[in-house]
């Protein structure tokens, strides 16, 4: 959806996002406090759930309907490999993670690439295939199971995934696809197709299994287009409609908007060096005052801060200490300059241990990629 304060569409994010304006647009539904209380039984203690960072979802009452009948559910995901990885890509596969061992499940990551090359002019297939593999490398690393969690390429599974495309292409028709994603006179016919080619995973495993196999999507809500679009075909070709669990956008460390690769310097990428981390954070965008002086006297903004919104996705686990930051940052205890100090500290760490284990995924990687 585009409006003169917000663009959100699969490939742009930009402007102040209005969710409850994008939940209302896109006809999802708010995660009410019985379905939190439902994903707490498996998942308690979960700080995406506590802190609603995932907080909209379809069908989601459907995957639990299916588990009380014994019937397990798979994970479908993916990432679109245009660059590297930033930690706001690491968000869903850090929560499907969470969901495939709090459920035992089994995990399809799907890599793009076909997509980055059809709608980046700037992109080749040897960019694309080079960044899929890096792409999959932060996947690994974060400790998923190889038995249970495959990764697929568009360009190296083609065999499977077009055959199977195909199938959602013949009941997809040029003006659904136009009315949904905007497409033009000039898109080339590439773009137009891709859809189906995402469709695929969402119901991959019940063909393979030749039988109904509920399918739950964690993505950030800017990709809910696709889905709609899977919700709408699946059911004509034999399958359950894909259930999905949407989360918000980590900022970059400018003003307003997501974090995206494609503004390098208000991103963090996994591959970035302490010195890379120290630069970006430190000249982040704040919600504090222009002075010291009156950053103690009036407070600053926490609620406006990229900063505070990093320890509140990921870098700060204790509830009591982040509300605390919170406070003291609006009564003017806490200065810019600290808490940016802290921060860059605790992504230098994360980082550390996350490099270490993408060189170790390089040794185990051809375990998760399927191949024809």
């Amino acid at each position: 959806m585009k409006d003169e304060n917000m663009i959100v569409t699969p490939w742009e994010v930009k402007g102040e996002i209005d969710y409850d304006k994008l939940i209302k647009d896109f006809g999802l539904s708010l995660i009410d406090e019985k379905l939190y209380k439902k994903l707490g039984k498996y998942m308690s203690n979960n700080l995406f759930l506590i802190r609603k960072i995932f907080f909209a979802h379809r069908d989601l009452d459907f995957i639990f309907n299916e588990l009380e009948k014994g019937n397990k559910f798979y994970l479908y995901n993916g990432r679109g490999p245009s660059g590297n990885t930033t930690l706001g890509h690491l968000i869903t596969f850090l929560f499907a993670k969470q969901l495939q061992d709090a459920f035992d499940v089994k995990y399809l990551v799907q890599l793009t690439d076909d997509e980055k090359f059809l709608f980046r002019d700037d992109l080749s297939l040897e960019d694309v295939e080079k960044f899929s593999y890096e792409n999959a490398l932060d996947i690994i690393a974060l400790s998923l199971n190889p038995e249970k969690t495959k990764i697929i390429s568009n360009l190296k599974y083609a065999k499977t995934m077009y055959k199977q495309a195909l199938r959602v292409s013949k009941k997809l028709t040029f003006s659904t696809a136009k009315a949904v994603f905007g497409f033009t006179n000039d898109t080339n016919v590439g773009s137009i197709f891709f859809t189906s080619m995402q469709s695929v995973p969402a119901f991959l495993e019940s063909e393979k299994q030749k039988k109904k196999i509920p399918c739950l999507i964690p993505h950030a809500i800017d990709q809910d287009p696709h889905f709609r679009i899977s919700r709408d075909i699946l059911p004509k070709l034999g399958y359950y409609k894909p259930a999905s669990i949407q989360c918000k956008f980590l900022p970059g460390l400018g003003k307003g908007g997501k974090m995206s690769a494609s503004e390098p310097d208000t991103a963090i990428f996994t591959t970035d060096s302490p010195k890379d981390i120290e630069r970006k954070v430190m000249n982040a965008f704040t919600g504090g005052k222009d002075t010291i002086e009156e950053q103690k006297k009036l407070g600053g903004e926490p609620e406006i801060c990229p900063v505070y919104q990093y320890y509140y996705f990921l870098f700060e686990e204790n509830d009591e200490k982040l509300k605390k930051r919170y406070n003291d940052c609006k009564k003017g205890k806490i200065l810019c300059g600290d808490c940016k100090k802290e921060l860059v500290g605790r992504i230098k760490k994360f980082l550390s241990e996350h490099q270490k284990k993408r060189i170790e995924a390089k040794k185990v990687i051809d375990k998760f990629m399927l191949e024809d």
